[in-house]
C-alpha cells in the first residue's frame, strides 16, 4: 500500500462513505483538528508519570475514534445495537467515554489544591504542552460544533471533547505540581 495516491491533489478528499469533498469543508476541519489535538497529545508522552502517560495512552485512542467517526457521514452517533455501534460497523465515543474521563479528573484533582483565580498556561515542559493541547481541544470542539449545525454526528463527540479540554487543564496542573513548578495568576 503506497502512502501517496494523488487523489487529493486536486483539493478535494474521500470521507469514510467515498463522498469526495472539499479540503476546506466543515467535516474535515472537525476530524483535521482532533488529528491535530492527537498528534499534540503524543508529543506529551512521556511525561515521566505512568498513570498520567497510560491515561493520555486512552485519551489518544479515543481522539482517534473521533476522527473516524466524523470522517463517517450521515451517521449520528446512534447506538443500533448497544454496542456503541451506530450502523452496525463504526465504533463511536459514548458515554461512558465521557465518564472515564471525569473519574480521571476527579483522581488527579484530588492532588491539587482548589484554584481561587485564573492561572497562566505554562509550567514545565509536559505542563506547558499539556495546557497547549487543551487549547487545540477547544478548538476541535468548536470546530466540531460548527459541523453539528449543518450536519448529523455524534453528539456524545462534542461532549467528550468538551470534557477533555478541562481533563488536559487538571492534567497539566497535575504535572506541573509533581515538577515542582508553580503556577502562576494573571496579573489585572
Amino acid at each position: 500500500m503506497r502512502i501517496y495516491t494523488g487523489r487529493g491533489d486536486d483539493g478535494m478528499t474521500d470521507l469514510g462513505n467515498a463522498t469526495r469533498v472539499s479540503k476546506t469543508s466543515a467535516r474535515i476541519e472537525a476530524y483535521g483538528t482532533v488529528d491535530e489535538a492527537n498528534a499534540l497529545v503524543g508529543t506529551i508522552r512521556p511525561t515521566g508519570y505512568d498513570d498520567v502517560d497510560e491515561t493520555l495512552s486512552a485519551i489518544q485512542n479515543h481522539l482517534h475514534i473521533i476522527q473516524a467517526d466524523f470522517a463517517s457521514p450521515g451517521t449520528d452517533g446512534s447506538d443500533t445495537d448497544g454496542e456503541g455501534e451506530a450502523g452496525g460497523d463504526l465504533t463511536r465515543i459514548r458515554e461512558e467515554h465521557v465518564d472515564q474521563l471525569e473519574e480521571w479528573m476527579d483522581e488527579f484533582d484530588e492532588e491539587l489544591d482548589p484554584l481561587d483565580s485564573f492561572i497562566l498556561p505554562g509550567g514545565g515542559e509536559s505542563g506547558a504542552r499539556l495546557h497547549h493541547a487543551r487549547t487545540v481541544v477547544r478548538r476541535a470542539e468548536r470546530r466540531a460544533v460548527a459541523l453539528a449545525a449543518d450536519d448529523p454526528i455524534n453528539e456524545e463527540a462534542i461532549v467528550y471533547l468538551n470534557r477533555l479540554s478541562d481533563a488536559l487543564f487538571v492534567f497539566a496542573r497535575v504535572v506541573n505540581r509533581r515538577d515542582g513548578e508553580r503556577e502562576e495568576s494573571p496579573t489585572y
